[in-house]
């Protein structure tokens, strides 16, 4: 804690599964920003993406417990799964905004480049300093997010910052389908979140 100002980290996501990409993101998040603490906050109802229709929240909310358990520094929040509706990060940002916190919330380059559409974007970037990590190796898409830090840094005086990882082409899509098909997963996430999914028989 620098100056009585605490570091907070927010990442949240739809998690469904939570895998190793999600975790290396958290891991550099926590050393790259210095924080002092991170919420990862499985949404609730997702307002960028469909979710499956049986999908279970709870499910999403134990992988998350399972993959950061014993980490003093990690909160795994299910404040988006009790809240009625959408799960609108700046509803997130107001409950843990605080004078003596700094707040910095993770996203992917996706979420990076919509985040003017999102609700109430003037008062995300009042809120929070928002951090970006590339989990993919396009090279075209490095024009568009200079332009759009561009436009934020105009309209609303911050850019996202890039977080510096090793790109992990990893998605909880593919990670699913591999379920589906009867596959191993057993390398792509934690060993308690690969028990998990069988012992509840998801994804089948």
């Amino acid at each position: 804690m620098l100056s009585g100002v605490m570091r907070i980290g927010i990442y949240g996501g739809t998690f469904a599964p939570i895998h190793r990409g999600h975790i290396a993101a958290a891991e550099a998040f926590l050393t790259q920003m210095e924080l002092d603490l991170l919420y990862v906050i499985p949404a609730g109802i997702p307002p960028h993406k469909q979710i499956d229709a049986s999908d279970d929240p709870a499910h999403r909310l134990a992988m998350c417990e399972l993959a950061f358990a014993g980490r003093r520094n990690v909160i795994v929040s299910d404040m988006e799964i009790r809240r009625e509706g959408k799960s609108y990060t700046v509803d997130t940002l107001r409950a843990l905004h605080a004078e003596d916190r700094r707040l910095f919330l993770l996203m992917g380059t996706d979420m990076m480049l919509t985040l003017d559409s999102w609700r109430a974007p003037e008062e995300i970037f009042r809120l929070c300093y928002p951090i970006y990590i590339r989990r993919e190796n396009d090279p075209i898409l490095e024009a568009q997010i200079i332009k759009k830090n561009e436009t934020y840094l105009q309209k609303y005086g911050k850019i996202a910052r890039r977080l510096m990882a090793d790109v992990i082409e990893l998605s909880s899509t593919e990670i699913r389908d591999r379920v589906r098909r009867g596959e191993e997963i057993d390398s792509l996430v934690p060993t308690a979140v690969a028990d998990y999914i069988r012992e509840k028989g998801l994804y089948q």
